[in-house]
């Protein structure tokens, strides 16, 4: 039996694979309790736990599962002399090993490319015979619709990592027939690779018909595998050095106090430059009135990948919420340590600061047609920050905008006018509020939003310019 998991957002997915009540993890991600009460309603025993490879975008579960079941943590042996090495007690995978789980077995195929420690996994039946694979566990080697990004160790390492990751496809996955289902480590919304499909599994013989990177000779394949990857989140190499060394299991819930309004305005006065006000509610409750300084990232799906890239790590976080059933939630609080922001110094629902009475501050939310009549009046014009991606960007935007992806703004403060009125703008509003909030922090005095972002503007057949 397979089980797959996925993690919205992250688009990351992890496999339970089981057979006569013992079970191997692949790629556990970092809040395990899924995969312990999975094995519980099936009466199953963990035996193993292992991965595909170093992963850089989220914090992996490995370790901290295998401790808590006891299980055999298996990892690639291809780390050795590289710039991340696993650095925990493991049992080491060769090419040609095997893991073998009741009448299941999964052996180890070595297909760097993406990584040069990456293994992907065949899934013999023993059932249906033990020459012919049914599947192939890839994880960040070969997507739907995609393979993976060969750029994580940077520039000088890129190109080799491209001709190894050609070498995979044409000759260390050849042997592999086309009936093999192809169960990938990610999915559409990951950052791992450029152009992934949707869905979570397909055959090797439709990515082989259907991908044209497939057709490419060596030359073409390297040019244009790397001319396609996505812009790099920050915390990528962050992530890297924790699950070398593992991630440890998440605190308790409990062990995350629930901050009066009192309390909270305490911690600011003493730690305000040492501290993350991580607002966590939708974008127009955030507009209305926030605490100053606060980092609007709505709960969700997008709430890992942003806090990953633009929050600091060594800081530490406190959640401002609804109220205290959306606060104290798995919600914010997973979404951090799923990108190895461990350090939650309190959590506090934003009415207990309201009815305090304490300083708020808030951002104006400009629909389409204000945005537009801005521009035309006799004060100072503001200038509109488009934070999505180059992309987005080239399909149109707002004419005399200024181009600055979201990832890349705490990076380029210095380059605009504190003074300016600002308007930001993204696809709907998430990333724009993010942005509204991070210029503020950092001393913005003029900053509003585009309600609506990009979607609002043409909607109101206002001028785009491409």
């Amino acid at each position: 039996m397979i089980k797959q998991f996925e993690v919205p957002g992250l688009a990351q997915y992890s496999y339970v694979v089981s057979s006569e009540g013992r079970a191997v993890v692949i790629d556990a991600m970092r809040d395990i309790a899924p995969y312990l009460a999975y094995a519980r309603e099936h009466d199953l025993a963990i035996t193993h736990v292992t991965e595909t490879h170093i992963h850089a975008d989220f914090a992996s579960g490995s370790r901290a599962l295998a401790e808590a079941v006891n299980a055999e943590l298996t990892l690639s042996s291809y780390d050795n002399g590289e710039l991340y090495q696993y650095a925990m007690p493991r049992c080491e995978l060769k090419d040609g090993d095997s893991i073998t789980v009741g009448r299941l077995r999964l052996q180890a195929l070595h297909t760097p490319g993406h990584t040069p420690e990456h293994l992907s996994f065949l899934l013999f039946d023993l059932d249906r015979g033990a020459n012919e694979p049914a599947a192939i566990f890839t994880g960040d080697f070969l997507f739907l619709g995609s393979l993976g990004r060969p750029d994580l160790l940077g520039e000088g390492a890129k190109h080799a990592l491209a001709h190894q990751l050609y070498r995979s496809v044409h000759e260390r996955i050849a042997h592999v027939p086309d009936s093999a289902i192809v169960y990938p480590g990610h999915g559409a919304g990951s950052l791992c690779g450029a152009g992934m499909s949707e869905g979570g599994q397909s055959t090797l013989g439709y990515e082989r018909r259907t991908q044209h990177l497939f057709r490419l000779d060596e030359d073409e394949f390297v040019q244009q595998i790397l001319a396609s990857v996505p812009p790099m989140p920050a915390y990528y190499p962050r992530m890297k050095r924790l699950n070398a060394v593992g991630a440890s299991a998440p605190a308790a819930p409990e062990s995350v106090p629930e901050l009066s309004a009192a309390e909270l305005k305490q911690t600011i006065a003493a730690n305000a430059d040492n501290l993350t006000l991580l607002d966590t509610r939708d974008v127009a409750s955030f507009a209305a009135a926030h605490i100053p300084g606060s980092i609007n990232l709505a709960a969700g799906p997008s709430l890992p990948l942003w806090a990953g890239w633009l929050l600091d790590a060594e800081k530490p976080i406190v959640i401002v919420g609804n109220d205290s059933t959306a606060v104290a939630g798995p919600g914010p609080r997973t979404s951090l340590l799923r990108v190895g922001l461990d350090r939650i110094a309190g959590e506090l629902p934003f009415s207990r600061w309201a009815e305090a009475r304490y300083e708020t501050q808030s951002t104006p939310l400009l629909t389409a047609a204000e945005a537009a009549a801005s521009t035309q009046g006799a004060g100072a014009r503001p200038l509109f920050v488009d934070v999505r991606n180059r992309a987005e960007w080239n399909t149109g935007h707002v004419a005399g905008a200024t181009h600055i992806a979201l990832g890349d703004l705490a990076a380029r403060l210095a380059t605009l006018d504190t003074g300016q009125p600002i308007v930001t703008v993204c696809g709907s509003g998430y990333r724009a509020a993010a942005a509204a909030s991070l210029l503020a922090a950092n001393g913005f005095r003029q900053v509003s939003i585009l309600d609506g972002g990009m979607a609002a503007w043409a909607e109101r057949d206002l001028p785009i310019a491409k």
